[in-house]
């Protein structure tokens, strides 16, 4: 579990279709094989780490249903570490299991409060309300509009600054993940 408060921005050592290789710093304090850390928001696993960087497996699930496939070496990624009983809860529970891939249709606004926006795919898209969670590329955001199946965000300057946000343009691929209360209240509800 996590929280979508992302703790550093690493980058990509090697990537194949079957290996990422993620540099990073802070994330690594503590870090033990088999632990869990969200990349763009996907949970993954520790396989293997050095001083300054961890490998994780990739399965074909997991690049079938996230954007990591499109990342090359160098790449920017947000990591965040799993909770803890001790950890502090800023933004909202966040499994790393990413729902689907948005698509970025247009960001503007002043550096003070930018706003994005995404395209959703179909069968996430009905998830997504206006003042509900989302994450997108594992940062917790709040929605603040929905038109059709494009949502809108506003990111503060410390998120856009801190986060692989920043390096995003229009027509890039985003690794969306959805509110789990959504997806448990629909399967509640009787069929139709």
């Amino acid at each position: 579990m996590f929280t979508g408060i992302v703790e550093e921005m690493g980058s990509i050592v090697e990537i194949s279709s079957h290996r990422l290789v993620v540099r990073a710093k802070s994330t690594l304090e503590g870090v033990s094989l088999g632990d869990s850390i969200a990349v763009n928001g996907a949970c993954l696993t520790v396989v293997e780490f050095t001083s300054n960087s961890f490998a994780m497996d990739l399965s074909q699930e997991t690049l079938d249903r996230t954007a990591l496939g499109s990342l090359t070496v160098n790449s920017p990624v947000d990591l965040e570490r799993a909770l803890t009983p001790s950890s502090r809860m800023g933004g909202h529970f966040v499994q790393g299991h990413v729902d689907g891939v948005g698509t970025v249709t247009a960001i503007s606004g002043r550096p003070e409060a930018r706003s994005m926006s995404v395209k959703a795919p179909p069968d996430v898209d009905r998830y997504i309300v206006e003042k509900g969670f989302i994450t997108v590329e594992g940062v917790s955001l709040t929605v603040t509009g929905v038109v059709h199946s494009t949502f809108s965000i506003t990111v503060i300057p410390y998120t856009w600054e801190h986060t692989v946000l920043h390096s995003k343009a229009i027509g890039d691929a985003v690794n969306l993940e959805v509110d789990i209360v959504a997806k448990y209240v629909e399967r509640l509800l009787p069929e139709r």
